[in-house]
């Protein structure tokens, strides 16, 4: 029971990141963003363009060798909607980064990628952040790296753990995160200038 229950549970977590995803590809038809209201976002996704529109025409592509099923009716219609459905799949993973940027607010940054990361770490855990590219990542233990095209350009160092819950419901504790960002040294400013910001003055009482 205790085996079905996590395939039960993991199948809830893929169907929801689907349905994300193809929520991010109507923003993205929108022109809008999410989660950005009032706050400062920094894309990652200019690194990865090229590549995802690779992808995708290498699909397209493959979907024009459906005509050679054509004399089998049912398979020539599952094969092309499975050749569209994986189309669109890869553009909404584009889209999914483009519109879901990473967040800074007054309390905290919210580290993304597509759909499958959503970290949010309160300011006052932050130490220290750093420009610091890296092209090689090792899986190390308290340590969290969402690349962009296998790249990473800033640093975090944690005062305290922070939770990281992965897409299909994993928990670990990282103190160390990496990230990429399309304008890394604005986004160090940008988390330099959050963290020593001085504390608003409280309200005089009424």
């Amino acid at each position: 029971m205790r085996h079905a229950g996590a395939g039960v549970r993991a199948m809830c977590a893929l169907a929801r990141h689907e349905l994300r995803l193809f929520t991010s590809l109507a923003l993205w038809v929108a022109r809008r963003t999410h989660g950005t209201q009032g706050k400062q976002g920094f894309g990652y996704a200019r690194g990865q363009g090229a590549v995802m529109a690779g992808f995708a025409f290498v699909c397209v592509i493959e979907m024009t060798m459906s005509v050679l099923l054509r004399d089998w009716p049912t398979v020539h219609a599952v094969v092309l909607f499975l050749d569209v459905y994986t189309v669109l799949f890869v553009v909404a993973l584009h889209a999914a980064s483009v519109v879901r940027p990473h967040v800074l607010d007054a309390d905290a940054f919210r580290i993304r990628h597509a759909v499958h990361v959503d970290l949010r770490i309160p300011l006052e855990a932050i130490a220290s952040v750093r420009r610091e590219l890296r092209t090689t990542h090792e899986r190390t233990g308290g340590e969290l790296d969402v690349p962009v095209g296998s790249r990473t350009s800033v640093t975090l160092e944690l005062a305290a753990p922070v939770t990281h819950v992965t897409l299909l419901g994993r928990r670990r504790e990282v103190r160390v995160v990496r990230v990429h960002a399309d304008a890394a040294d604005r986004l160090v400013d940008a988390l330099t200038r959050a963290r020593t910001a001085p504390s608003p003055l409280p309200g005089r009482p009424g």
